[in-house]
């Protein structure tokens, strides 16, 4: 709670509001804190966080990315950004859980909004931006999790092997500007389109990496990634299941490390030991079927 108390005071007295007023904490965050906040007529989002090294969270690719995806029409307009703080327009949305997004209707429009993200956002880019590879990320999230004494440690040295044989399977890849956090939580609905938010791991990637983590983070069927592959790539999607599968073992076993690793590092309130739980028997699930 002093966490989100110091954020209140922050928010209150950042420049770019003149009487800031009904300031209150959204849910969801487990990287930052974020609050809501209203003033001159208008709603905010203040996201609260500073760089991230162990989780590869840099602000400064946040932010770039955050407004080339703005320019392209994906995500709410940049207000105010200053070192740990950055102010987005509310956007007055449903936001979606696992079972809207895995809604045929729903699920088909998250796929344009997708595909509009790959084909789009780098037009906007007025910077470099980083390249998010998950293998390398997977290896980094590894090493760290040995150095530091993990209480996962037995089970690294496998999944560093099967990283290996993954990274060998996946053969060329394409690259896109990526979102590569394709939470529920991080799409939202306003009746008439949707929304993309938080691009804390934006960058270069596969779009495989997407389309595989909307899948996994959603608990998609087997007739449900088929039928995403082929609106995404307007073909056969048979052509990219092996690859894709390969994506989908990665993306998880990424979300795994990635909460081993927050079970360390992070000072943010959450389950993370059952949030490691659950995406490891998802890995491990996938991993065999493959």
């Amino acid at each position: 709670m002093q966490m989100i108390e110091k954020a209140i005071v922050k928010a209150s007295q950042l420049p770019c509001f003149k009487n800031p007023k009904d300031i209150q904490p959204l849910s969801g965050g487990i990287t930052n804190v974020n609050l809501c906040i209203s003033d001159g007529g208008q709603r905010f989002v203040v996201r609260m966080g500073t760089d991230i090294p162990e989780h590869g969270i840099m602000r400064w690719n946040e932010l770039k990315l955050s407004k080339a995806a703005e320019a392209a029409d994906i995500s709410p307009k940049v207000h105010y950004h200053e070192e740990g703080v950055l102010v987005l327009q509310y956007i007055q949305a449903k936001t979606y859980d696992e079972k809207a997004v895995r809604k045929p209707e729903n699920l088909e429009r998250i796929i344009k909004l997708i595909k509009k993200t790959h084909e789009y956002t780098a037009n906007f880019l007025e910077t470099p931006i980083l390249t998010f590879w998950p293998f390398q990320i997977n290896r980094t999230y590894i090493k760290r999790l040995q150095k530091n004494n993990s209480i996962h440690c037995s089970i690294l040295p496998q999944m560093q092997q099967n990283l290996e044989k993954l990274e060998t399977a996946i053969g060329p890849v394409q690259l896109v500007v990526g979102h590569n956090d394709l939470l529920a939580a991080n799409i939202l609905d306003d009746g008439n389109r949707l929304w993309l938010i938080d691009w804390e791991y934006g960058g270069y990637n596969s779009p495989l990496f997407d389309l595989a983590g909307l899948a996994s983070n959603n608990s998609m069927s087997k007739d449900q990634e088929l039928h995403m592959l082929e609106q995404y790539y307007n073909h056969n999607p048979e052509k990219f299941w092996q690859p894709y599968q390969t994506m989908k073992c990665v993306s998880l076993m990424r979300e795994t490390l990635w909460s081993m690793t927050a079970e360390i590092f992070s000072e943010i309130d959450f389950d993370y030991s059952s949030y490691t739980s659950k995406n490891l028997k998802r890995f491990e699930n996938a991993f065999d079927q493959i």
